[in-house]
């Protein structure tokens, strides 16, 4: 592609509205790329004033679901349809690694115009098609996520829970308000792998997330809730927290 890439601040629609600006006659050409919820803290998108100065330049939308497809939503579908946004939306991408436990991934769109990369885009062209059994299962986990409304509730309760505790233990968590992602964020990148290695020791399986995978400065352990969860292990993890809380940082 001959596109020119401009950045934004993240999770800054006044300074993505800048960048339009300046793009003057030219915005109508400009394709904005975001995540619904971001991997690393799981914060969301401001996705309604994303949308509206993308309708007030005349610019592109796309959302990346992947971390939010199958989790948000009344069919699951992604923080599109928990906002109502998915006819104000150009391209939605996705992928069938995270909530549907497959391989793969897709490209949905409100425009015909999206046909042409099935003829035009390498990556699309030379890529070997999934098997049978792939295809199958991906069917079959994407039924599970439409009917999936007990399941979704079962782990935002699960989601709130744990924010609510590690606001509790006093951890400085990465996200406003509750998420399936939960990441505990330190300035020291020593403690962020100190609470890993104890986590890890008592049987919790996090992320330890730092520099450059993250900003300068920032580190984190990341904890991913999914709908398999019992309430048992929800406990354990808070019991590990709390453990890691006084042995590792020696806060009764």
């Amino acid at each position: 592609s001959n596109a020119t890439t401009i950045r934004f601040r993240h999770n800054d629609p006044e300074n993505l509205d800048r960048r339009l600006a300046r793009l003057g006659d030219e915005a109508h050409r400009a394709l904005i790329v975001v995540e619904g919820i971001y991997s690393t803290l799981g914060d969301p998108a401001p996705l309604r004033e994303i949308v509206e100065i993308k309708n007030r330049h005349g610019a592109w939308l796309l959302v990346d679901e992947a971390h939010s497809f199958g989790v948000y939503g009344p069919r699951g579908l992604g923080l599109c349809e928990e906002l109502g946004l998915l006819d104000e939306v150009d391209f939605i991408v996705g992928t069938f690694s995270k909530s549907l436990g497959g391989v793969g991934g897709f490209c949905v769109g409100r425009h015909s115009e999206l046909e042409l990369l099935r003829f035009v885009s390498r990556p699309y062209i030379f890529t070997a098609s999934s098997s049978p059994p792939s295809i199958a299962s991906t069917h079959e986990a994407l039924r599970q996520v439409l009917d999936g409304h007990g399941l979704r509730a079962h782990l935002w309760r699960h989601a709130k829970r744990l924010y609510a505790e590690g606001k509790r233990l006093g951890f400085r968590m990465g996200t406003d308000t509750p998420a399936p992602i939960a990441a505990l964020v330190f300035d020291d990148r020593t403690r962020a792998r100190a609470l890993w290695q104890a986590l890890l020791d008592t049987g919790v399986y996090t992320n330890l997330m730092i520099p450059p995978a993250t900003p300068s400065g920032v580190s984190l352990v990341r904890i991913s809730l999914s709908a398999a969860h019992s309430d048992e292990d929800v406990t354990h993890i808070v019991s590990a927290l709390e453990q890691a809380r006084r042995t590792v940082f020696g806060l009764g």
